[in-house]
């Protein structure tokens, strides 16, 4: 089995791509094997034999053509196994799902919660690193959780049966608001972290100016707002249904990541 990986430098892809070992091809616009949405010709060459892709979408925008593209020059390929990473409250008609189920082959849609590693690896570690996360501020709740078990579960969805036609809600075992989550981190890495309230046009309109599409940040933007206003604060099964076992804790990846020295 060779398993395509895109994003393979990415919070799940790396992940992914070191779990599957040998079976891996990891693909980025960074990695050997180059692989860029923007530039189809390099899919060919990274599609060349593989028999699964794990198909992490473009980051920074919302649009379906190229993953609709990039799905039908899988499957002439002789692809057969699909796993999307998509996202919780995606839109029911969501292009990119659509393009993966519409496919002949087998496809499994992964759907996590936000990650962990957004503290770490993402828009969250510079505010942190300031000493001022700036966001739309409540007692809402959110069930984080960590990219290390979106990566579990996406290859067990590659390497198994019974995950076709199948999707997956991820989401961590608790549900914690913003500020609690902030206090988590300046607590263990001994920072004094400001929590700054603001509207998520706000926030919108700062990932507009860093190049995310209309859509993409309008969505976000909003997304936020709802973790605010504690609409999005339920749990899912997914990795308890998928590896039998329970997710990580946002206190456990704290402790690992302040030891890490990820907030030195």
């Amino acid at each position: 089995m060779t398993i395509l990986v895109l994003g393979a430098t990415g919070k799940t892809g790396r992940r992914v791509t070191a779990a599957l070992g040998s079976a891996a091809r990891p693909a980025s616009r960074s990695s050997a094997l180059r692989f860029d949405w923007a530039d189809e010709s390099t899919w060919d060459t990274a599609l060349a034999g593989a028999s699964a892709v794990y198909l992490v979408p473009p980051a920074l925008n919302l649009d379906a053509a190229e993953v609709a593209a990039f799905v039908a020059r899988a499957v002439a390929a002789g692809v057969t196994r699909i796993v999307l990473l998509s996202a919780r409250g995606i839109d029911p008609e969501d292009g990119r799902e659509a393009a993966v189920r519409e496919s002949s082959v087998d496809w499994t849609i992964l759907r996590p919660t936000w990650f962990h590693q957004n503290f770490t690896e993402d828009f969250l570690l510079p505010m942190v690193l300031a000493d001022e996360v700036t966001l739309p501020l409540g007692p809402g709740g959110h069930p984080f959780i960590d990219a290390r078990d979106i990566a579990d579960v996406a290859v067990a969805a590659l390497t198994r049966d019974g995950h076709a036609g199948r999707v997956h809600e991820l989401s961590g075992p608790e549900a914690l608001s913003f500020p609690d989550a902030v206090a988590q981190v300046a607590e263990a890495s001994g920072r004094d972290v400001a929590l700054v309230d603001v509207p998520g046009a706000a926030i919108a309109e700062a990932l507009r100016a860093g190049g995310f599409s209309e859509q993409y940040a309008t969505v976000l933007g909003h997304a936020l707002e709802a973790i605010r206003d504690g609409h999005d604060a339920g749990l899912s099964t997914g990795v308890q249904d998928v590896l039998g076992r329970e997710p990580r804790s946002f206190a456990d990846y704290v402790k690992e990541s302040a030891s890490s020295g990820a907030w030195a």
